[in-house]
């Protein structure tokens, strides 16, 4: 309950995440971790496997995780880098600059 309220959502949602119900968004999996003071590739790492010291280089996270996860992780690194761009890209609609 305290991690979803430090997320700014429902613990049922935090709860469909742990049993792999549900896939967060970037944003969520960034305010996870922030959440829980680690980096956000940690919470892909199965620290049972990998020794407490040892580092863990982010190419060895991503060859480990299943093919269904890289594919949603990689169309939502797609999707935020399209959204940035256009972001950039379309003039700012009706504010101080178009007068």
């Amino acid at each position: 309950m305290k991690l979803a309220e430090q997320c700014g959502t429902s613990p049922s949602y935090i709860g469909e995440i742990e049993i792999g119900r549900k896939f967060p968004s970037v944003e969520m999996i960034d305010k996870i971790a922030k959440a829980l003071q680690l980096e956000p590739y940690r919470l892909f790492v199965d620290t049972a496997d990998s020794g407490k010291d040892k580092p863990v280089e982010i190419t060895d996270f991503l060859n480990d995780l299943p093919d269904d996860i890289k594919k949603e992780l990689f169309n939502r690194l797609i999707s935020g880098i399209n959204d940035s761009i256009a972001r950039i890209l379309t003039p700012n609609q009706g504010g101080p600059e178009s007068n």
